[in-house]
């Protein structure tokens, strides 16, 4: 492929593609370049570093998860708060470290803009000051970023299971504590329950916390 054809785009779409296939520790400049055929310096002209190319690969990460979500039109903040937070793990869980790229990568653009008026308008429409509605919105996003790394260290991949994760061998080696061997099956299993349950539990401490419902 000629370098003249390479742009940023591309790059990014490319290194989503080998992440599932390397996952993060194994994705490189140099493996993109390899898979683009072409010379590793050629990407520098679009990124500077690893950093970059991950700040641009959570970008596109974004564009996909907006394109794939449909909120209703006039939906209401807890709608807005549940849909968003799905689709959001949703799109995390479609990649290979997928959570991990996205966690402490700045957006390259304002795509993320658009969205986030729309939910803290929502929120503020309802009664919420906008320090509630922020502290609201971000603790969904930190509770989903949070949930969905957790997740992929058990499940890399839909349908993949890391060693180690044997609920039979993690009670036998914790038999001297019952209560947490029994934990097992409620920590590491049922990951679609548990994330239901804890949007819930989180919508009625905002409830609670704001006294708007």
């Amino acid at each position: 492929m000629a370098v003249g054809k390479i742009d940023r785009a591309l790059v990014a779409d490319t290194a989503l593609r080998l992440l599932n296939d390397v996952g993060l520790d194994g994705l490189s400049l140099r493996a993109i370049a390899k898979e683009l055929d072409v010379k590793a310096p050629a990407l520098y002209w679009h990124f500077k570093d690893k950093q970059a190319l991950l700040d641009e690969m959570a970008t596109e990460m974004f564009r996909r998860m907006v394109a794939g979500t449909r909120i209703p039109p006039g939906a209401r903040w807890r709608e807005r708060l549940l849909v968003t937070s799905r689709g959001l793990r949703t799109a995390l869980l479609g990649y290979r470290d997928g959570a991990k790229v996205f966690s402490g990568s700045r957006f390259t653009e304002t795509v993320h803009a658009v969205q986030m008026e729309e939910n803290l308008r929502a929120f503020v429409d309802a009664g919420f000051t906008l320090r509630q509605a922020v502290r609201a919105t971000n603790t969904a996003y930190l509770f989903t970023l949070g949930f969905v790394t957790e997740e992929q260290g058990v499940h890399p991949l839909p349908g993949e299971r890391r060693e180690g994760y044997d609920m039979a061998a993690r009670a036998e080696l914790l038999a001297g504590f019952p209560l947490s061997a029994a934990a097992g099956e409620v920590i590491f299993e049922g990951y679609d329950e548990a994330f239901e349950e804890g949007l819930a539990l989180l919508l009625k401490g905002i409830e609670a916390e704001s006294g708007i419902n």
